[in-house]
């Protein structure tokens, strides 16, 4: 079928758009012999996973189940990090991780019984303390070297005296961001941690890499990953998610209603809190096809979900005219950390999810219903 075709709300995920970035992805990877590895906490629709693998290593989990998905449909390289785990996670995950990171030493030595024996590499994830965010609207949420930060083991905490058996190092402190915020907080690393690198068999660099994006200092990225392979002869790993499916994907919605309390406003069948939760938490504005800021073009209007939250609101746009009751809408970007993040709060039926081939037609590869939500339930 056609995209017109499809029946809303609907994430529709570009195949060709997704084969771009993987293309970009894949000649960093071939250029300079790193390992790019797909973090599915950004991006996990597995009914694409063969077509990653044809260009990447692998994929990094978060916890167990994403390493069960990464385990079962995509091969490669399978990484899990996560600030902790329980005892039986441990032993699931020593059977189908390759690397395996510990969030700090404590977990490191409450696990060695499992781990030691097993044949995964095992890491410590260690905190630079160079936050290069702090002036980036919106991204304080996602800084993992803010003050008092949980994630990563810092310079003053660090045991080299329980290294035995510790084949890597990692760190992940970027968001969305360009080469040089990479080598900044490389050389924080290197400045604390670089004594250990001879030690270790590998290196890990995190995500927050907006490989993909048309300005993006790719020379820079490949020159630093150099440095690293010559001075310190580790393997170097980097596991972007957003640049793997950047402007990949869309969702889909219908104008239900149009009401007026002061200005327009556009009750979609969409929602902010149930379908792009990041526009709250973040928050942001998703950006909006044919659309303007407010003001920009003839009339302002709010676009707002069918939940009863009264914050479910997906923000102000302006439209050449007052789009009406049963026109369709498109916001772009929407393949990263909306899937992955929906919900059924107020029992709103999920979106389903579509493939958009090369020649046009979209496969629609999941659809949802009334048994998704309560199965959800008690």
């Amino acid at each position: 079928m056609k995209r017109n075709e499809l029946q809303t709300p609907c994430f529709l995920v570009s195949e060709p758009a997704l084969k771009q970035n993987l293309e970009i992805l894949g000649g960093v990877q071939k250029r300079t012999d790193c390992k790019i590895l797909l973090a599915q906490k950004a991006f996990s629709m597995f009914r694409v996973y063969s077509l990653i693998a044809q260009y990447l290593s692998g994929a990094s989990a978060s916890g167990l189940f994403e390493a069960r998905l990464a385990h079962e449909e995509m091969g490669g390289e399978n990484h899990v990090f996560s600030p902790a785990y329980t005892t039986e996670e441990m032993r699931e995950l020593v059977a189908i991780c390759d690397h395996i990171v510990f969030n700090s030493f404590s977990q490191l030595e409450a696990h060695r019984p499992i781990w030691q024996t097993a044949d995964a590499s095992v890491g410590i994830r260690v905190n630079p303390e160079c936050s290069t965010q702090a002036t980036q609207d919106g991204h304080a949420i996602y800084d993992p070297c803010a003050p008092f930060s949980r994630l990563g083991v810092t310079r003053k905490n660090f045991r080299s005296d329980l290294l035995d058996g510790v084949e890597g190092l990692h760190f992940h402190t970027l968001c969305e961001q360009n080469a040089d915020d990479l080598v900044k907080t490389f050389e924080a690393f290197e400045r604390s941690f670089g004594e250990f690198l001879p030690r270790m068999k590998w290196l890990n660099l995190g995500g927050g890499h907006h490989i993909t994006k048309p300005d993006y200092d790719i020379d820079t990225l490949e020159q630093l990953i150099r440095y690293i392979q010559k001075k310190y002869n580790v393997t170097v790993y980097l596991e972007p998610g957003e640049a793997i499916a950047l402007d990949a994907g869309e969702l889909l919605t219908t104008v239900l209603d149009v009401i007026d309390n002061g200005m327009p406003i556009l009750i979609l069948d969409t929602s902010a809190s149930c379908h792009m939760p990041d526009v709250i938490e973040m928050p942001y504005r998703p950006p909006l096809q044919s659309s303007g800021l407010p003001g920009e073009r003839n009339v302002t209007c709010r676009l707002g979900g069918r939940t009863c939250l009264a914050g479910d609101i997906i923000g102000d746009y302006s439209f050449d005219k007052l789009p009406q009751t049963g026109d369709r809408l498109t916001f772009s970007d929407m393949a990263i950390y909306s899937m992955v993040k929906t919900n059924t709060f107020n029992g709103m039926p999920l979106p389903a999810i579509a493939l958009e081939h090369e020649d046009g037609e979209c496969e629609i590869v999941k659809a949802f219903g009334y048994e998704d939500f309560k199965g959800r339930l008690s």
